[in-house]
């Protein structure tokens, strides 16, 4: 049998960091006087003690080192944990929902899916605003704060944890998880003040900076407006391109750039890959939509080059009317949004590293098709792909899909039509936030959709997020024998 107790108490103390988290929307909203900050102040304080009990009662295992098992329940107990908790605010105070789409809204910002039950955004009070953008930032890159803070007490060495979310590192180029988790951290923290420091120079007020800038680092799509970027100037939809695209490679590589050491970054397959596919979708869409309507050149490449770079790379931000420009359009932006980002960032979706391992499978296996008696082998950035790895992206990716297709066909059987249905697991599994169909077409939202259906959104954006395997691999009886 597993001992939960070393996984309870790291839990415990996630939970007590939430409520402290929450002092700052508390103070916000207590210095606007806008007569939201005791919502936060209560809920901070159930966090705080239902944290500090946990703890406590399972401080006596606190010094023994995590098992893989074990590893894996606490990836998969923080993701379940931190909604629940997280989502107290929304309904002890405003907005006031119900528990389930208060879930929903802390599942999407934690995930970094960005999909929203709340509707007139522009109306909540500043800390709630500030909350959503937290969670955002904190699910951005959670996997490394939990490295730097809790695992040292747990004394887990190497780098299982980081494989039980799927954190693909692309070689070991710090020894230990918590030397990686703090130059993480450093790089994170530095890329959202940057892009902050940007978005005020571009023209963006400053609270509304300081909120998009925590959700664009993090890919998470969270934005205080109702309207997203409609309406701020072009060079504010420029500036988050350019952060979009950076928060969405590999953060081992800027690790190496602070090392000294630009090369990796510049030279590295699944970067160029995903810049390339990136920059032929944007102009396969652009060509499109110029050939077909009569827009200045200029807006529909600003349109076009922000949409798509926000879908692919799973932030979920919009702007302009993307949901009519044609099927060609929804088209791209339905396999690039699948395809995802770089292995290694803070977004989702398949990651292009495995989507080229499986095109160089592919051209493996024709290769030996057309001539059976050579000796070919999937490569990779030059160097040969062992066949395991190859069967474990195949069976990951084939998983990915299949899920993606069953959870549609549930959401569907919930009274969902089939085009918000197909949309809805799009977003949540690729943690993207963009939706799509009839049922959200009223308010943009997924607030009408049947509670049973959000239970499966809010499933699937959990499973996202951890990689699938990672859920999977909890629900076999044999990972509970001994």
């Amino acid at each position: 049998m597993v001992d939960l107790r070393p996984v309870g108490y790291v839990i415990g103390l996630i939970i007590v960091a939430l409520g402290l988290a929450m002092v700052a929307p508390m103070l916000t909203d207590l210095a606007l006087g806008n007569g939201n900050g005791q919502a936060f102040a209560e809920a901070a304080l159930i966090c705080v003690l239902a944290g500090g009990l946990t703890a406590i009662a399972c401080q006596n295992r606190a010094g023994q080192g995590l098992s893989i098992r074990q590893a894996f329940l606490l990836t998969l107990g923080i993701w379940l944990a931190i909604p629940l908790f997280a989502a107290l605010p929304f309904v002890i105070g405003a907005p006031d929902v119900s528990l389930l789409d208060a879930i929903f809204e802390a599942a999407s910002g934690i995930t970094t899916t960005g999909a929203s039950v709340f509707v007139e955004i522009d109306s909540l009070p500043a800390g709630v605003a500030l909350w959503r953008a937290m969670l955002n930032w904190l699910g951005g890159l959670g996997i490394a704060f939990i490295a730097m803070i809790f695992l040292p007490v747990m004394r887990v060495g190497g780098m299982q944890f980081f494989r039980a979310e799927g954190f693909d590192t692309f070689g070991k180029v710090l020894p230990r998880a918590t030397d990686i988790a703090r130059q993480l951290f450093v790089v994170y923290a530095g890329l959202t003040l940057a892009c902050i420091a940007s978005y005020v120079l571009a023209g963006m007020p400053g609270f509304e900076a300081l909120l998009h800038g925590l959700a664009t680092i993090a890919t998470g799509g969270f934005s205080p407006r109702a309207a997203s970027f409609q309406g701020y100037p072009p060079a504010v939809e420029y500036t988050a391109v350019l952060y979009m695209i950076l928060g969405s490679l590999p953060y081992v590589r800027y690790v190496q750039m602070l090392r000294g050491s630009a090369r990796p970054l510049w030279r590295d397959a699944q970067v160029r890959g995903y810049l390339g596919w990136l920059a032929a979708a944007v102009a396969a869409v652009a060509l499109w939509r110029l050939a077909s309507s009569d827009q200045p050149a200029e807006a529909v490449l600003r349109e076009t080059l922000f949409n798509l770079v926000s879908v692919m790379s799973c932030t979920g931000f919009a702007t302009g009317s993307f949901g009519g420009w044609g099927s060609f359009a929804m088209i791209v932006a339905l396999w690039i949004g699948i395809i995802g980002a770089c292995s290694g960032s803070s977004a989702a979706g398949l990651s292009v590293f495995r989507v080229q391992v499986i095109l160089a499978a592919l051209k493996a296996e024709v290769g030996r098709i057309h001539a059976p008696n050579r000796i070919l082998r999937a490569r990779y950035d030059r160097r040969s792909v062992d066949p395991g790895t190859v069967d474990a992206v195949v069976i990951f990716a084939g998983t990915y899909i299949l899920t993606l297709g069953v959870m549609a066909v549930l959401i569907g059987q919930t009274g969902v039509d089939f085009e918000s249905a197909i949309f809805a697991s799009w977003t949540a599994m690729a943690n993207i936030g963009y939706g799509y169909g009839p049922m959200l077409a009223p308010t943009g939202t997924f607030v009408d959709f049947p509670a049973a259906a959000k239970v499966l959104i809010i499933v699937t954006m959990i499973m996202g997020r951890l990689s699938l395997l990672s859920v999977f691999v909890v629900l076999l009886p044999r990972f509970w024998r001994d």
